[in-house]
């Protein structure tokens, strides 16, 4: 194909979570600055297209179409070469991303990893900056058992004499980073040491905080995003800001400012109905429901709350039942729309029971947001929580009503 992707600068992020929240902030930034942007996020939460992004919009059908049609012939050349270690959809689909954006002239690409880093198809990139959120437990079947072992593999997008930044707050986990930062002479700006933060407001439009950082002090800063772990995600996407900074990448502080207020990211604790008030997340593993749960708790106020949940199946499920279950008065056990991936009620209940909890089930997701609905009262709160694919199809359904 060329080497599409070395046509433009790019940033690459990766991490278990925030990664997809840091990558917007970072794109809305740099498009506030006056650049071009593509953004490349996955998963989807209700249109594949979702997943390529210039200038916030998607991908044209058309587009898509004629650039897999192309890759395909491409595809179908190789089958010989790939028999051993065949190409995947992620793959194919990043393939079509670094065409696109380059067909498009984008300034800059800001690239979310598949999964894992040292093998995702993202880390064919030669960024100008790494960026690696935090480390949780996921895919622990193939990324390895512990965190020293998945963040091994999420490392290796760090790149020989370039820079890493990294929210990671556990020494164990950040010191894989830095011996093998150390070894190939990369420098890397530890959100922890490097930043101070701290929330001074809520609303229902967002958070206000101010950002002290290595290089500038931003006060009154505001993000349309909701918890202490979006004003993270904040401060490690203007610190990859400022990198880019030093590389000669002209970004003002009012683009700082414009980009973080703009940045558009749904289902992160995202407000679909105030009345009853309704709130999605696509929180999908223990660390991330915990986030929710911390956030609930200092900025929702509501009487009772109904959780709607579904999983899949080879995510923590029992850590993230007993993090909703904090907060959570009723729950109604669902399945998302992604065949094969949806943990089965039976193993939702089984550590629903160990909580105490008032359940009930009902299979199909649209019907579970409306007995939802039915089951809450004025001043309750509804929660749709587990699943990206969850996440997806709320926002399709409470699309379809009159929410506000």
């Amino acid at each position: 194909m060329g080497n599409p992707q070395e046509r433009y600068g790019t940033i690459l992020v990766g991490g278990t979570n925030g990664k997809g929240s840091t990558s917007a902030i970072i794109a809305s930034v740099l498009q506030a600055a006056g650049y071009k942007v593509g953004l490349y996020t996955s998963p989807h939460l209700e249109d594949f297209r979702e997943r390529i992004k210039v200038d916030g919009e998607m991908i044209p059908v058309e587009d898509l179409t004629r650039l897999l049609n192309d890759i395909e012939a491409l595809f179908n050349r190789m089958l010989g070469y790939t028999e051993r270690m065949p190409l995947r959809f992620f793959d194919i689909v990043t393939a079509v991303c670094f065409k696109y954006f380059q067909e498009q002239g984008v300034d800059y690409g800001v690239i979310e990893v598949g999964l894992g880093g040292r093998l995702d198809a993202t880390n064919t990139l030669n960024p100008l900056v790494s960026v690696i959120t935090n480390i949780g437990f996921e895919h622990v079947n193939i990324l390895g058992p512990s965190l020293e072992d998945i963040a091994f593999e999420k490392g290796g997008i760090i790149k020989p004499d370039n820079v890493l930044v990294t929210a990671e707050e556990r020494d164990n986990v950040f010191n894989v980073f830095k011996e093998k930062a150390d070894a190939i002479g990369t420098r890397i700006v530890r959100i922890t040491e490097s930043t101070r933060s701290k929330k001074m407001s809520v609303s229902p439009e967002g958070q206000v905080f101010y950002l002290v950082t290595e290089n500038a002090q931003y006060n009154d800063l505001v993000v349309p995003l909701f918890g202490d772990h979006q004003i993270i995600n904040a401060a490690t996407a203007v610190s990859t800001i400022e990198v880019l900074n030093g590389k000669g990448i002209d970004i003002a502080e009012e683009d700082v400012r414009k980009g973080l207020r703009d940045v558009y990211w749904p289902a992160r604790l995202e407000v679909v109905s105030k009345n009853p008030l309704v709130v999605l997340d696509c929180a999908k593993d223990a660390e991330a429901t915990e986030a929710v749960r911390k956030t609930i708790q200092s900025d929702f106020t509501y009487d009772r709350m109904v959780a709607v949940v579904s999983m899949s199946s080879d995510k923590n499920i029992e850590g993230m039942i007993e993090n909703i279950a904090q907060v959570a008065d009723h729950f109604i056990i669902t399945k998302h729309s992604v065949s094969g991936r949806a943990a089965e009620p039976e193993v939702l209940i089984k550590e629903i029971k160990k909580t105490g909890t008032p359940f009930q089930v009902q299979v199909d997701s649209a019907k579970a947001f409306e007995t939802a609905l039915y089951t809450a009262d004025v001043g309750d709160m509804v929660l749709v929580i587990g699943s990206v694919y969850l996440a997806g199809d709320a926002r399709a359904h409470f699309a379809t009503r009159s929410a506000f």
